[in-house]
């Protein structure tokens, strides 16, 4: 008879929290709560690392939005998407109105990477054990409806697990797998504390193989943030085509790196039924003639594949080029 194998993880979150407050002890509201383990995972919500590190602040999400925002992604009627300061991108920047009192506001914690590290090292220094620590928030994703929880901040953790290299029971090689355990692990957390129970902690237990040793708390939940121009989104599809059209430098990072000059020169015969004409001109561009009324599409068109139009001394011909950093 084959002996099967199993796999067990389980979640816990402790009733009996606290009102956190400015300065509250984190790391001491926690432990009397629970027993932890070596190779354990402490999963806090942002909320009370704000609230114990002083971030509720009088106003409302309006009035903070623009402290916390580094570019606006999208607006749709009175929801406002931005990429915040930590390169998140969310809705009103991840600022929380709701579980504080009236007239104020949470704002996400200025490291949460950070303050994942200090509650890990004082986990260690009081009770010995070794234990990975996630900071929780959350947020929606893309095509889909509803909200999970997603880790802002890591330390003693592995967030990604590589799958690169190997190989599924069928012998294929796996190219590109890579689920973002950490995130995994904040959304199953949630499941146990709910959003209205008071449950801000929880400890996951049976994932010890992502857990790294004492003292390497690893790359941190930023990683898991794309590098702005690396999202294939990095504009609402209405902003996408406003941005382009203006024509802002300012505005080229989300875009991405510029296409390949095939691909823009497909989109300018799509769209304007031009028909462009490689050069070596500058280390490779591409020509295209066309009538004067449709310079400002081909320049949009140019600037959201990241590319610019130059043109020529001939009123009718336009050369394009990659921009420039």
């Amino acid at each position: 008879m084959t002996e099967r194998s199993t796999k067990r993880v389980e979640v816990t979150a402790p009733d009996g929290v606290p009102e956190i407050r400015a300065g509250s002890d984190l790391v001491g509201e926690l432990l009397p709560l629970v027993e932890l383990a070596d190779g354990d995972v402490v999963v806090v919500t942002s909320k009370v690392v704000s609230k114990a590190e002083g971030r509720v602040v009088r106003g409302t999400r309006d009035h903070a939005l623009a402290g916390e925002t580094v570019r606006v992604v999208a607006r749709r009627g009175p929801t406002t998407i931005v990429r915040n300061r930590l390169g998140l991108t969310m809705a009103a920047a991840g600022i929380d109105a709701s579980n504080v009192a009236a007239g104020s506001v949470v704002l996400l914690p200025l490291d949460p990477d950070g303050s994942a590290r200090e509650m890990r090292a004082s986990i260690r220094v009081r009770t010995g054990r070794n234990v990975a620590v996630v900071v929780t928030d959350t947020a929606g994703r893309a095509w889909r409806e509803g909200q999970t929880d997603i880790a802002i901040g890591a330390a003693g953790l592995l967030v990604t697990e590589p799958y690169a290299g190997r190989t599924d029971a069928h012998g294929n090689e796996l190219a590109v797998t890579q689920p973002a355990v950490g995130d995994e692990i904040a959304g199953m957390a949630e499941l146990a504390q709910g959003k209205l129970s008071g449950r801000p902690f929880a400890v996951v237990r049976g994932r010890a193989d992502l857990v790294l040793p004492a003292g390497e708390h690893g790359p941190g939940a930023s990683s898991l943030v794309r590098a702005e121009g690396g999202d294939l989104f990095g504009y609402g599809a209405r902003e996408a085509v406003v941005r382009a059209l203006r024509g802002d430098p300012g505005d080229r990072a989300p875009f991405g790196a510029p296409a390949d000059p095939a691909e823009l020169a497909a989109a300018i015969t799509d769209v304007l039924g031009l028909v462009p004409s490689a050069s070596h001109r500058d280390g490779g561009s591409l020509t295209v003639t066309f009538p004067r009324g449709l310079a400002r599409a081909l320049a949009a068109l140019a600037f959201a594949h990241g590319w610019e139009l130059l043109e020529t001394d001939s009123p009718s011909d336009a050369r394009l080029r990659p921009a420039r950093p």
